[in-house]
């Protein structure tokens, strides 16, 4: 939540004297892989001035986005030199004579896309940065800001969903399945989960259920499944797509009548294919999301504001907990980043950065 503070001149020891504070950060002056183009290197910061703040990172997460940044792959570009990296938690270390809304101590996390966030401290304009509980923990508050958000969006956006009704989605195992399923629990919704078949798929199933998956079924399984015919949950209104191809194609032919499917990423990197009989006969329709593009959109909206607030709500609560996850210490990220390219294990495991003791 945002915090109210006293203004400015009431708090002249709030304010930065000379805090000689030197940021270590990860940059790049060109596209490529992230292990060949990030360089760990070390800048002097100035002290904030007017509306600016002195933040602190503790954990930032690296994200598929940010590795196609650094690649050149994603549709946003940045200005060299660029330090990589766009969500994080961190903590008002001082701010600008200016600066209302957050004093020293507080934790915070962006509330605006391309700031670079791979660095143990940065100056930041007040306005691109939202005051949270520090009781969130550090995984949790690091990763808010994308994954819980789009689930939360996709949920709320498309179809009005009451309890009871059903969410399909595939990717059921990534980071954003993840949050759907731990919102679609708080919020009543039956959430059943497509997933990949591997010889871990049991352990997998348990997971994703304690989450808060109604069912887990592998992609197999749902084209024999009587799950919805049977009347045992029912035909879902909305489905969730994050990979495209046949596995897309098999989700939406369990839609109900005016169901919608909302793709918001392509992992087999195949295009979305329609099934010509749920077109025609339920109407069913497509849309597309891009978390980045809903944010800029909304940046100062009333919606954006309470949506972070009742993240921040689950979050304390317990009811809401960071996907599956490691931490790994800045000095390790040629490591940590090749881990991210490469990682194959079931639950499409996270990586953050650690400087909270930096």
């Amino acid at each position: 939540m945002l915090r109210r503070t006293l203004p400015s001149f009431a708090r002249p020891s709030l304010l930065c004297r000379h805090m000689s504070v030197v940021a270590k950060s990860l940059k790049y002056t060109q596209h490529g892989e992230p292990q060949d183009v990030l360089k760990l290197v070390e800048d002097k910061l100035s002290d904030p001035t007017d509306k600016q703040v002195l933040v602190q990172i503790l954990a930032a997460p690296i994200n598929p986005a940010d590795i196609n940044t650094i690649q050149g792959k994603y549709p946003v570009k940045p200005k060299f030199p660029a330090i990589a990296g766009n969500e994080f938690v961190g903590k008002v270390v001082c701010v600008g004579e200016e600066v209302k809304s957050l004093q020293p101590g507080t934790h915070v996390v962006p509330l605006a896309s391309g700031l670079g966030t791979w660095t143990t401290h940065a100056v930041y304009k007040e306005e691109h940065l939202l005051g949270i509980s520090n009781k969130v923990g550090l995984a949790e508050a690091a990763t808010i800001t994308v994954n819980p958000c789009t689930a939360y969006r996709m949920l709320k956006d498309f179809v009005k969903l009451s309890p009871g009704d059903t969410v399909i989605q595939n990717g059921a195992n990534s980071a954003v399945g993840q949050a759907v399923h731990q919102l679609c629990r708080a919020w009543g919704i039956n959430s059943v989960g497509i997933v990949r078949n591997r010889p871990e798929i049991d352990e997998l199933k348990k997971l994703l259920q304690s989450l808060g998956a109604t069912a887990v079924l592998t992609e197999d399984e749902i084209r024999t499944s009587d799950i919805f015919k049977s009347g045992k949950i029912k035909r879902p209104q909305l489905a969730l797509n994050c990979v495209g191809g046949k596995s897309a194609t098999e989700v939406s032919r369990h839609l109900n009548d005016r169901g919608v499917m909302v793709t918001y990423g392509g992992m087999s990197r195949e295009p979305v294919t329609v099934a010509t009989g749920p077109l025609i006969f339920k109407d069913i329709a497509f849309r597309g999301f891009w978390m980045t593009r809903w944010s800029k959109e909304n940046y100062n909206a009333p919606e954006r504001k309470q949506m972070f607030q009742e993240l921040c709500k689950l979050m304390e609560e317990g009811k809401f907990v960071a996907p599956t996850h490691e931490m790994v210490p800045l000095e390790k990220f040629k490591d940590a980043a090749a881990a991210a390219l490469n990682f194959k294990g079931f639950t499409g495991k996270k990586f953050i950065l650690d400087m909270s003791k930096c």
